[in-house]
């Protein structure tokens, strides 16, 4: 499985994390830098667990937490209709 951004949305790092804008509706999400680790990796890799891993090892968590906590921002973003999903 692999993620992208769907058309129309943009993404800037920043400072705190990680700002997206959907050009189409002119809304925008801020994520904190473990949000921004998680959408990061799973732009990177298209892997649930390999987003997992890099975040547990980025801030120290134990992989339950970080499981827990990548499923819920990849759920969030689904269903802003962020990202998209390729076989």
């Amino acid at each position: 499985m692999a993620f992208t951004l769907r058309d129309n949305v943009s993404a800037v790092e920043t400072d705190y994390g990680m700002v997206l804008l959907d050009e189409d509706s002119g809304d925008y999400w801020n994520l904190n830098p473990s949000g921004a680790v998680v959408l990061q990796a799973l732009l990177d890799s298209g892997n649930l667990d390999a987003a997992t891993i890099e975040l547990a090892q980025q801030f120290a968590v134990d992989h339950a937490t970080a499981l827990e906590d990548a499923r819920a921002l990849l759920t969030a973003l689904r269903s802003a209709r962020l990202v998209t999903e390729h076989d």
